[in-house]
């Protein structure tokens, strides 16, 4: 009945069987009241469910599709299928003590995702961290953490940034602004080597890096960093992803999407183009 991806864990798998539900509910004409008393839960709880921010149980799956009309069990297999798939935990599970809900939401989507364009205006993105970079981060992050924490922290990033070196990597487009390479973020020593990485990873054929000069004045995205992801499945749209000092905001609403799209396009025009980050990297090394 429908096709998924492997990758991005239960968060990815949620939100297609959410759409699904959502389409053969409108299909049906039944309200979102209707289908929450049917499995005995609220108009919002519907909600959530076809949004993909909860899990999925199968006898709640199983009586709405009954309600919505799927009663042969060829077309039921695999969307039950896909619902015990769903509540399987992704990598980051383990990590589930030190992570938020709502970062797990995240790291669910950018396992999915694509295409990743990503604007930072304080640190550098954390899929080009270098390790020691990390744990400065994490430490001005987590002032109270201790060691082993600050080390698991890090340790979920060394994860993330994996999958952008391994055979069908991803790809990520980043710009920051000219004052994530200056500050001395962990030491002259840690930002040398983390301007060194950056060059490196500038190299990558999937990645791409530019660099928002102080001289280029303000700017559209003035007003944060944000993540734009984009999947390679039709069935996913695209999400930006806002994160706050305790939630984020995943907006996935096509005005919402493409005012972002566009900041992030007029960005990319008053940054450095791609082929001067390197010698523009190298200026700053001479100057730590």
């Amino acid at each position: 009945m429908i096709e998924y991806p492997r990758r991005g864990g239960p968060t990815v798998l949620r939100i297609l069987l959410g759409s699904q539900l959502r389409r053969l509910r409108e299909a049906q004409g039944i309200s979102t009241e209707q289908a929450g008393y049917e499995i005995r839960g609220s108009h919002s709880k519907i909600s959530r469910m076809e949004l993909g921010r909860v899990g999925f149980k199968e006898r709640d799956v199983s009586d709405l599709l009954t309600l919505y009309g799927v009663t042969d069990a060829v077309e039921r297999a695999p969307l039950l299928e896909l619902a015990r798939e769903a509540n399987t935990p992704g990598w980051w599970h383990r990590y589930g003590d030190i992570l938020p809900t709502w970062f797990e939401v995240y790291l669910g989507l950018e396992e999915a995702a694509s295409l990743l364009r990503t604007y930072e205006l304080q640190f550098v993105p954390g899929l080009l961290q270098t390790e020691e970079y990390a744990r400065a981060v994490v430490r001005l992050g987590f002032s109270d953490a201790s060691e082993e924490e600050v080390e698991r922290r890090v340790q979920v990033r060394r994860t993330r940034q994996e999958r952008f070196t391994a055979p069908g990597a991803p790809t990520l487009w980043a710009v920051v602004d000219e004052a994530v390479v200056r500050r001395p973020l962990g030491g002259r020593d840690v930002m040398r080597r983390q301007i060194e990485h950056l060059v490196e990873m500038s190299e990558l054929p999937n990645v791409t890096l530019q660099i928002v000069p102080f001289g280029a004045g303000g700017h559209a995205a003035a007003g944060g960093p944000f993540t734009i992801l984009r999947f390679a499945e039709p069935a996913l749209s695209d999400v930006v992803y806002l994160e706050q000092l305790t939630s984020a905001l995943y907006l996935d609403k096509p005005t919402d999407v493409d005012t972002y799209m566009r900041a992030m396009n007029n960005l990319c025009i008053t940054a450095g183009r791609p082929d001067t980050t390197t010698s523009f990297l190298e200026g700053v090394l001479k100057e730590l």
